[in-house]
């Protein structure tokens, strides 16, 4: 579409949020607007932005991504050591 732009989420932080988590599922926030980071609170209603859910099958050490930048959201893979 011309003249359409995707909305770029918010920089939450430029480093991952490590955790243990549980077994269970989350909603992490993709649009970095959210009280609760690295998980949803709702704060991208009426945005073009969703969570994404990650049904964790066993406890586990995660690293979220807190840059929202990550090829392989909603996980870190390093691309917050690009940002300036």
């Amino acid at each position: 579409m011309k003249g359409f732009t995707m909305a770029e989420p918010k920089v939450a932080q430029k480093s991952p949020f490590v955790m243990k988590c549980e077994k269970k599922k989350y909603a992490w926030c993709a649009c970095g607007l959210s009280a609760t980071q690295p998980f949803c609170d709702g704060s991208h209603k009426g945005s073009e932005f969703s969570p994404i859910i990650v049904d964790m099958n066993d406890e586990k050490n995660i690293a979220w991504c807190g840059c929202k930048q990550s090829g392989n959201k909603p996980f870190c893979d390093g691309s917050h050591s690009s940002l300036e």
